[in-house]
């Protein structure tokens, strides 16, 4: 079996470098370091079958699905090395077991190859897959033993899966954990070849630019060619500097920007993003879709935001100039709402103009930037892209956008809640378009109370 267990005989850097338990949760951020391979401090307390470090760990806020180099999770190497009670601990905090490495073997693999029996029972309760492929057309049944794979394949048909080998499908940027993309194009500044788009349809053009579906290595994609005035070297210097910051592949509910490219024959700077079907979130509650969002498509939404939204918080800086609002939501085939990093704003683009003030909290178009707190603000934003989520219209559809920004930043003009509300919701929007920005509560409070709404 091919592994990507880069450093599989390295002692564990947290604990060679004499760390303690304590040492570490005294030093903020540690939960989210890397190696010089990628591994994570939950990467290795996986392996080594610290559960205490590994509940320390997930309690400070790492990743449960973050990748190394070679594309593991935790949950390939606890998988690998049998722990059964770190398995169940990272199953109960979501970690997906069917997620791929770069050889595209899952956890699953890891139990059958290695014959951890007990492990990759617990998987396939959990929901692995018995029969996907890796790269190699190999499934987990095939690297286990006649014992294990018998007793897999009958847990496998009595929770009802399919004996059927799924082929291995490339998915390097449906939003997994990865430490960086799989993609040979892309140099060292991030540049691609221009020559290699094929630009087939325009399907968006706003003040920033136009955007158009193309195919680019056989993959679907969106190219932003964005539209700049006197393009000069300080710009393409600020750009260069500036793009490779919207390079997310960290959370499964953010959109990341591929590839850039600012140099000849492109006639403009261009940025790529992953295509994706359903369009913005604006386009499907208000440009006439035969997609229905019910309450619970609603309440989906509002998580996939919100959950991309703590994660964004995290970062130190924060990715400057992205304002949250519906038209900056993207939705994947499968119903899944991503914040698209290419809606972010490069410092030489529409300098002090505001192109959403619906979604604009009142101190932010009153103050510089620099002035307000981004954290409220955005929550502002979302409870605005919450009350068009469950009431289907646009915000102050009736105004133009300079009545708009001046009417809510001087006037006190804030959305009306209709009746027939869900009073969960009401209570949600009024909480989080709270007037003082300080009262306004963080992403990470709201989640539970956006998951009990959706398990109703």
């Amino acid at each position: 079996m091919t592994s990507s267990h880069c450093v599989e005989r390295a002692t564990p850097w947290p604990f060679a470098c004499g760390w303690t338990t304590r040492k570490m949760t005294l030093i903020w951020g540690f939960a989210v370091a890397r190696d010089d391979h990628g591994f994570s401090p939950l990467h290795w307390a996986c392996r080594e079958g610290r559960g205490g470090l590994v509940d320390m760990l997930i309690m400070r806020g790492a990743r449960i699905n973050v990748m190394n180099r070679g594309d593991d999770t935790p949950l390939h190497l606890a998988s690998s090395h049998g722990h059964t009670d770190i398995v169940a601990k990272l199953i109960q905090c979501k970690a997906d077991p069917n997620t791929v490495n770069e050889h595209g073997n899952t956890p699953l693999h890891y139990a059958c190859f290695w014959g951890q029996e007990a492990v990759a029972q617990d998987l396939v309760v959990s929901g692995a897959q018995v029969c996907v492929c890796n790269r190699y057309g190999q499934t987990p049944l095939d690297k286990a033993k006649p014992h294990l794979r018998q007793l897999l394949q009958e847990k496998a048909e009595k929770l009802g899966q399919s004996l059927i080998k799924i082929p291995y499908k490339e998915t390097f940027w449906k939003g997994t954990m990865r430490t960086r993309p799989r993609n040979g194009t892309l140099n060292k500044q991030a540049g691609i070849d221009y020559k290699q788009l094929s630009l087939l349809a325009k399907i968006n053009e706003n003040h920033s630019g136009e955007s158009f579906f193309c195919r680019w290595q056989g993959d679907e994609v969106v190219v932003k060619v964005l539209q700049v005035r006197e393009w000069s070297t300080r710009k393409s210097r600020d750009f260069s500097e500036e793009h490779p910051k919207l390079r997310i592949f960290s959370h499964p509910n953010i959109l990341p920007v591929l590839g850039a490219c600012q140099s000849p024959p492109a006639p403009h700077p261009i940025i790529i993003t992953p295509y994706m079907p359903y369009g913005s979130l604006y386009n499907l509650l208000h440009q006439g879709t035969t997609l229905v969002v019910d309450q619970s498509q609603a309440v989906k939404f509002a998580l996939d935001v919100a959950s991309a939204m703590t994660f964004l918080h995290t970062l130190e800086p924060l990715v400057p100039r992205l304002y949250l609002n519906s038209r900056h939501v993207m939705i994947d085939e499968d119903m899944t709402a991503r914040i698209s990093m290419a809606d972010a704003k490069f410092s030489f683009q529409c300098a002090g103009r505001m192109y959403s003030p619906a979604w604009m909290a009142p101190e932010a178009l009153q103050k510089r930037s620099e002035d307000i707190n981004r954290r409220s603000a955005d929550m502002w934003s979302f409870a605005v892209l919450l009350w068009e989520l469950v009431t289907r219209e646009v915000p102050f559809a009736h105004l133009s956008p300079m009545e708009i920004g001046m009417k809510v930043a001087l006037e006190g003009l804030r959305p009306t809640i209709p009746p027939g509300i869900s009073p969960h919701i009401c209570k949600l929007m009024k909480l989080c378009m709270n007037e003082d920005p300080a009262k306004r509560p963080k992403f990470d409070m709201i989640m539970p109370i956006l998951e009990k709404m959706q398990d109703k």
